[in-house]
């Protein structure tokens, strides 16, 4: 892999100029929120590193996932390589899964070079550019950290540590937030250690490798490794080191890690903050965390995610790493199931493309979706179609609506279902009725009548290759 971590992703960024550097100095608020806005916007949707921010002395990079561009080089892949493609790239790295890490020892670990003590106070506004994300944000989050936890029920099983994303708000200088929701693994750590009414140790690690990031926001299995998918992507183990307590696995090369605890049976008001779904949620008690250490490296980079109304960085950061693993599953057991894309709202909208054994086929790969684990909670609007519909080519999916779906047997709900907390047209939060669309054609017993589909041209594909090339020697 071309990179081990934040600063060598930078640079390939920068080689294939997807990095913009901004040296002037700028405010806190509203810049740097203004800047994660828009660089999603822009033609090639670059990162964007600010060096100088007004009243700190830690520069910030932002929207380094927020392009199909970053997300290819992400993958080590060209970095104009289609949707499609990157989703079946990703498939195939996939399935090497797992890579084990590699521990290496404190002193070899650039995260280590540093290290802060309660004894020599903490104050995270000293280490942190903190600034709001959103105008009405109950104050300054950190917005794409990896959090690591393990079951105290089971210190010393690895597959059941978690590297998950939550959202963190920063409450005073040695105290934060956060929000585990409960069908989030770090709940299912929290409530064992509630139960002992012990505090649960968390790592809060920032300025992580694009793949870290990426696996933290994945909706994989409870007995799964982030740490092990993230080695299968990158093809290499990711360097891992401990705590400075010993409890927790963290990447070695994280920019900084903030190591506490989660006070037990503690709650305070969290929130509101400006969610994925493009609106604020509201406020809810949520667990408190005592921050006792704060390690990083020399010269450290902060990283944070601006989230707003799609598309935003966070809606490419969470696209393929949800359609993916609801493909797997979703394969598992329906094998004529062709690709899978839930890019919307992480899977809040998700369209399945699947070829049908026999009649209602359809309908029944709608509800296999809504009974995964992240498509129960997530997934509100299912859509099926035919297994030569590229359901990534929203042209194409709009053409088996208007075809294929006969509103009278095609179109149910199911009503009373699990929803999505965050999403705001949940009522009440975190319950929903689902709404399917089967727009595959009819076969078996549920054939109307013959439909002759139109052919592809012969020669398609050499001409594709032709006209391809002749646009690119243009753009060179």
């Amino acid at each position: 892999m071309a990179y081990q971590d934040l600063r060598g992703f930078l640079k390939v960024l920068e080689k294939e100029q997807q990095l913009v550097k901004i040296t002037d100095e700028v405010m806190p608020e509203p810049d740097l929120s203004a800047i994660g806005r828009n660089a999603p916007d822009l033609d090639s949707a670059p990162a964007v590193l600010v060096e100088n921010v007004r009243g700190y002395h830690t520069p910030v990079v932002l929207n380094v996932h927020g392009s199909w561009q970053n997300h290819a080089l992400m993958l080590n892949l060209p970095k104009n390589t289609s949707i499609k493609d990157q989703f079946f790239a990703l498939k195939e790295k996939w399935e090497k899964y797992p890579i084990k890490p590699k521990w290496i020892e404190r002193e070899q670990s650039p995260v280590k070079e540093n290290i802060i003590s309660e004894e020599d106070g903490i104050n995270l506004f000293d280490v942190l550019p903190l600034f709001r994300i959103n105008e009405y944000d109950a104050g300054y989050y950190l917005s794409k950290a990896l959090i690591v936890s393990k079951d105290p029920d089971k210190p010393d099983n690895y597959e059941e540590q978690n590297a998950g994303t939550y959202r963190v708000q920063v409450k005073g200088k040695d105290k934060v937030g956060i929000q585990p929701l409960p069908f989030h693994d770090i709940a299912v750590h929290l409530q064992h250690a509630e139960e002992r009414d012990e505090p649960l140790p968390i790592a809060i690690c920032l300025g992580n490798d694009p793949v870290l990031s990426f696996m933290a926001s994945t909706p994989i299995e409870y007995v799964q490794s982030e740490y092990d998918f993230a080695g299968a992507l990158k093809g290499e183990p990711i360097e891992l080191t401990k705590t400075e307590d010993g409890h927790l696995d963290i990447p070695a090369r994280s920019e900084i890690v903030l190591e506490g605890y989660i006070e037990p049976r503690k709650r305070e008001i969290e929130g509101p903050f400006g969610e994925f779904p493009g609106s604020y949620s509201g406020s809810r008690q949520q667990p408190v965390v005592k921050i006792t250490k704060i390690t990083h490296r020399d010269n450290p980079i902060f990283e944070n995610l601006y989230l707003g109304m799609p598309w935003t960085e966070i809606d490419y950061l969470i696209a393929l790493n949800t359609s993916l693993p609801l493909y797997k599953q979703l394969k598992r057991d329906f094998p004529e199931v062709e690709a899978v894309n839930a890019m919307y709202t992480h899977g809040i909208g998700a369209i399945v493309s699947t070829k049908s054994r026999l009649g209602g086929y359809g309908k029944a790969v709608a509800m296999r979706l809504l009974s995964t684990p992240h498509g129960m909670p997530y997934t509100k609007i299912a859509i099926i179609v035919d297994e030569f519909v590229d359901p990534f080519n929203l042209e194409q999916v709009m053409w088996a609506l208007t075809t294929r779906v006969r509103p009278d047997k095609d179109v149910f709900k199911v009503p009373h279902a699990p929803g999505m907390p965050l999403d705001p047209s949940s009522e009440p939060a975190g319950m929903h009725t689902k709404l399917v669309i089967d727009a595959t054609t009819p076969v078996g017993a549920d054939k109307a009548r013959d439909t002759e589909l139109l052919g592809t041209p012969e020669d398609t594909d050499k001409w594709r290759e032709i006209l391809d090339n002749m646009v690119n020697r243009k753009e060179d």
